[in-house]
């Protein structure tokens, strides 16, 4: 089950006298990831090397070190810990002492893995799309326990007999919240699945 952060996070690392700053967030857009990018990074920094996974896109960047040594291991620290829809800049100020390749990517991995270890996880659970209509003498049950199996009412729309409700639910919620709609109308209501 692939987890993304709860809030924000960083872990300060220092390696043959080089500072590394890792910061992580939650993002749930590629622009978002940009955005973040772009506030955090240092210009008086050597290096801004970042990472970020969003679903099947990713993408990383290695800053000016050489090919292969920041942001790739970035990366595989994200996926190693079952990371998703999250992104890392790990900020470096040479400290006078090369590290070489091996000794980069190390760093560079080590200190992103750290960082995310360090934050709090939330556990990323698949959603899926439906639509009911219920009666107005039913709403008020039915929105209580819709809550109760972690149902989301996305949008609510009112007409003569009642309301439309555009929910987003846990996948394997949605045959007992189907049923529980059904129940609670006394089988005036459905769910009814949407494709998005």
């Amino acid at each position: 089950m692939p987890f993304t952060l709860a809030a924000p996070c960083e872990r300060l690392e220092t390696i043959q006298k080089s500072r590394f700053l890792a910061l992580a967030a939650p993002i749930a857009s590629a622009a978002e990831a940009q955005a973040f990018i772009e506030r955090v990074s240092d210009p008086a920094a050597t290096h801004n090397c970042w990472a970020w996974k969003l679903g099947n896109q990713y993408r990383f960047s290695d800053d000016g070190e050489p090919g292969g040594t920041a942001g790739r291991p970035m990366l595989v620290a994200i996926e190693g810990q079952d990371f998703d829809r999250v992104v890392v800049v790990v900020t470096r100020w040479f400290g006078g002492v090369k590290l070489g390749t091996g000794g980069l990517a190390r760093a560079y991995g080590g200190t992103t893995a750290k960082c995310l270890q360090a934050g709090e996880r939330r556990e990323l659970v698949s959603l899926v799309r439906g639509e009911c209509h219920c009666r107005f003498a039913d709403l008020a049950l039915i929105r209580a326990r819709l809550h109760e199996l972690q149902a989301q009412i996305e949008a609510e729309s009112f007409d003569a007999d009642g309301a439309w409700l555009r929910l987003a639910l846990p996948h394997s919620a949605f045959a007992t919240a189907g049923q529980l709609l059904s129940d609670l109308s006394r089988g005036h209501s459905a769910l009814k699945p949407l494709d998005d």
